[in-house]
C-alpha cells in the first residue's frame, strides 16, 4: 500500500472559487448546521462496528473483474493527486437502510425537472433523487436481489452503480479530480468513482463490476417506469433535502452553471466549458466522450476508438446515452425513436451489440480522468 498524502486543500479555502457563497455551503466543512459534512450524526465507522469490532457487512470485499478500463494515468500519480474534501471518513454518511415508496406515494415531493437517478434490475427499477444523494453520496441497496451500490459525485455530475458483493461503500473524505474516492468497509481500499479501479489498499489496481445509472428527471422516470419505486426522505439523517448545497439543477445555477471548479485536477482542457455534460463511456480500446446536446440532436454518432468503431445512439425517454462497441462494423441507422441494425429495428438500449457502462460527467472531471480520450463535439 503507498503512504496516504495529506491533504493539501479543503473546500473552505476554495469557495470563493467558485458561484457558490461561504452561507450556503458553511455545513460543507463541518462548521455549519445541516450541511451535507457534518461531524454530527454523521454515520461514523464507531457506529457501524458489531459486537465483535467487524463492521456489519462481514469481511468480503466487493466483487472485482479484469481491468478493463484505460489507465491515462499510474495509479502513483492518482495517489499523489489525492486531496481533501474537507471531512473525515464517513463526515458524509453513505445511506445503509433506505426506504422506498411508489410513484403515487411521492405526491409532488419532486418536481417533474428534478434530477433522479434511475437504476433497472432484473424488472424492478428504482429513482434515487438527486435532492438526496447530494448529501449522501452513496447508497448501499440491494436492487432486483443485486446488491449495488448506487453512487453520486456532486462536484463531477456522476452516477454510477456498482456491485459490492457482501461489504458497503462509504464515501472516504477524500477527492481527485474532483471526484468522489469511495472505501469498501472489508479492507478499505480507495476507489475514485469515475475510474472504478483501487488507487490504494488491498485491492489495489482491481477493477469493480459496474451497473448502469441513468441520470434522468422525475418526470421521464414517472411515464417510463410507473411501476417504480422512489427512494425517500427516511434515511435516518437530519439533512433539509430541500436544499442543495451546490446549487440547484432545476433550474440550473451557482455551482453547476459556473464554469468555477474547486480543486485542482490532473489535466486540464479548455475545449469545452468545465461544466458542459459529456456522455462517457471506456473500454479495453481506450475512453470515448460524447457531448449530450449533439448527441440529442443527431440521436446517432459513430466514432473509432483505438482503432475499433463504436458508436452511441440517443434514448429520448430517460434523455440519455447508451454506447456500444461495433467491431464487426454492423450497419447502424435511425428509424424514430428505434434504430435498424443491419436492417432489425432495437430499442436505443437494447441494440445486438457489446453495451458499454455510459454516464454522464462534467467534461472538466472526464478529461483529467482520460486525456487521451475521444471526444465527439
Amino acid at each position: 500500500m503507498t503512504e496516504r498524502n495529506e491533504p493539501r486543500l479543503t473546500r473552505r479555502a476554495l469557495l470563493a472559487t467558485v458561484g457558490v457563497s461561504t452561507a450556503a455551503l458553511a455545513g460543507c466543512t463541518g462548521s455549519g448546521s445541516e450541511g451535507p459534512y457534518d461531524a454530527a450524526d454523521d454515520g461514523s465507522d464507531a457506529d457501524r462496528e458489531s459486537d465483535d469490532g467487524g463492521t456489519e457487512s462481514g469481511e468480503e470485499g466487493p466483487p472485482t473483474r479484469e481491468a478493463v478500463v484505460p489507465l491515462d494515468h499510474d495509479l502513483e500519480s492518482f495517489n499523489q493527486n489525492v486531496l481533501s474534501g474537507g471531512v473525515s471518513q464517513d463526515g458524509i454518511p453513505s445511506i445503509d437502510d433506505p426506504e422506498f415508496e411508489s410513484v403515487d406515494e411521492v405526491d409532488g415531493r419532486l418536481d417533474d425537472g428534478d434530477p433522479v437517478f434511475a437504476v433497472a434490475v432484473d424488472g424492478e427499477a428504482r429513482a434515487y433523487p438527486q435532492s438526496i444523494l447530494v448529501w449522501h453520496e452513496i447508497v448501499n441497496d440491494r436492487v432486483g436481489g443485486l446488491d449495488l451500490a448506487v453512487t453520486y459525485c456532486p462536484l463531477t455530475g456522476t452516477a454510477i452503480g456498482f456491485e459490492r458483493g457482501g461489504t458497503e461503500f462509504g464515501v472516504s473524505g477524500r477527492l481527485v479530480n474532483s471526484n468522489l474516492i469511495m472505501y469498501d468497509r472489508a479492507g478499505e481500499s480507495w476507489w475514485p468513482q469515475v475510474l472504478g479501479t483501487a488507487i490504494d489498499g488491498p485491492r489495489e489496481g482491481e477493477a469493480l463490476i459496474e451497473h448502469p445509472v441513468i441520470w434522468t428527471t422525475w418526470e421521464r422516470f414517472r411515464d417510463v417506469y410507473p411501476d417504480g419505486a422512489v427512494l425517500t426522505e427516511r434515511t435516518g439523517f437530519s439533512r433539509d433535502y430541500d436544499r442543495d448545497p451546490y446549487g440547484s439543477y432545476n433550474p440550473k445555477r451557482d455551482y453547476y452553471e459556473d464554469d468555477g471548479t474547486m480543486f485542482d485536477t490532473m489535466h486540464d482542457d479548455d475545449r469545452h466549458g468545465h461544466k458542459e455534460v459529456f456522455i462517457g463511456a471506456r473500454d479495453e480500446d481506450g475512453a470515448l466522450a460524447v457531448e449530450k446536446e449533439r448527441l440529442r440532436e443527431d440521436r446517432l454518432v459513430e466514432h473509432d476508438v483505438g482503432g475499433v468503431p463504436h458508436l452511441a445512439v440517443y434514448g429520448p425517454d430517460l434523455d440519455t446515452g447508451y454506447v456500444y462497441r461495433n467491431p464487426e462494423g454492423a450497419s447502424i441507422e435511425v428509424d424514430g425513436e428505434e434504430y435498424l441494425v443491419d436492417g432489425d429495428p432495437y430499442p436505443a438500449d437494447d441494440l445486438p451489440l457489446e453495451r458499454l457502462n455510459a454516464f454522464d460527467a462534467m467534461w472538466f472531471a472526464w478529461v483529467a480522468f482520460y486525456p487521451d480520450t475521444e471526444v465527439i463535439d
